[in-house]
């Protein structure tokens, strides 16, 4: 299977859906209705009220609406490691990758807030690629603080990546200040707006106006499952980070640099749980993305032929048998 798609097919785009199906079944068997919950942002909870009439006809829209977002995500994922030749040779690994590694917890299946974010976290990392060859980004920087912007009222705690943006703009551009601050004007531009709709509606508070943010260690249940499943996520990201070190030299520093981009989103996406702490795993969602891309590495650059496959085999496995043996995909 590895090998299939370590190949440039296009192909392997039909192979890829038919593998998500597969391998996210129990997502269709067992539909799991969205809630709203205290992180969600206004737009998002607006889609939960305009989804609410079909959801209760026809509850497998909101699996269907999870699955196609993780598709198109893996397809987006695949498609940027190419154009930017993250890697040394075309190829679906990163796009296998991530539909693979969202499987090994049901919460990454679910229609949320944090599962669209991927979307647009997906689209500011593009644009934050863009930056480095251009004479005039001035645009494109505002346009990535304005997808943030948004991203913050479907949930709030994406404006986290404030963060990730900001050291971004730092390692693929010269400090000039009249784009940070163009950047932070994109972020604040959606609030302005906000801010003057709820007045001239006559809904003014600061309490509807500013965004909810604390700090707090997340309450989660340990099982053996979940110990697995940090295991299989952990490995292959250890195993890809020293590939992606080894073959550094050989890079041209724009891939560099984009490296450096995927390593900063991750260790910020990390930090998302504790942001608005909830008792589920659907925040650890945002972290998927740059894991994929290095476990993509792990598959490519193996020099143990035997290696990818024991490892494909063995993460597939362990997702059939929490999905059909655990408890854990089972609608709540």
């Amino acid at each position: 299977m590895t090998g299939l798609f370590k190949q440039k097919n296009p192909a392997n785009i039909l192979l890829l859906l038919g593998f998500g199906v597969l391998i996210k079944l129990p997502m269709f068997m067992h539909p799991h209705v969205p809630g709203s919950k205290p992180a969600d942002g206004v737009f998002f909870e607006s889609i939960l009220r305009f989804l609410q009439p079909a959801g209760k006809s026809f509850p497998s829209v909101y699996p269907l609406l999870a699955f196609a977002l993780l598709f198109v995500q893996a397809v987006i994922l695949t498609r940027f490691v190419i154009m930017q030749k993250m890697i040394s040779k075309p190829n679906y690994l990163p796009g296998m990758a991530y539909m693979l590694i969202t499987s090994l917890m049901p919460e990454w299946n679910y229609f949320s807030a944090p599962l669209l974010i991927n979307s647009i976290l997906l689209l500011i990392l593009s644009g934050l690629f863009r930056i480095y060859n251009q004479s005039n980004a001035k645009g494109t920087i505002f346009n990535i603080g304005l997808a943030l912007g948004i991203a913050g009222f479907l949930f709030v705690s994406s404006l986290t990546f404030v963060v990730w943006i900001l050291l971004a703009l730092a390692v693929m551009r010269p400090f000039r200040l009249n784009e940070w601050l163009l950047c932070i004007l994109g972020i604040t531009t959606p609030f302005y707006f906000y801010a003057i709709y709820i007045f001239i509606t006559d809904k003014w508070s600061w309490q509807a106006f500013l965004p909810h943010i604390s700090i707090g260690l997340p309450s989660l249940q340990q099982s053996a499952w979940l110990a697995g499943s940090v295991f299989l996520i952990m490995v292959p990201f250890l195993v890809g980070g020293y590939y992606v070190q080894d073959n550094l030299r050989r890079m041209l520093i724009n891939v560099r640099k984009g490296w450096s981009l995927l390593l900063l989103y991750l260790l910020v996406s990390l930090l998302l749980p504790f942001v608005n702490t909830s008792d589920t795993f659907e925040n650890w969602i945002m972290a998927m993305v740059p894991m994929a891309a290095f476990h993509a590495c792990t598959y490519f650059y193996s020099s143990w032929r035997i290696f990818p496959l024991i490892l494909f085999w063995l993460t597939t496995a362990f997702v059939l048998a929490y999905q059909y043996a655990g408890p854990g995909w089972v609608a709540t």
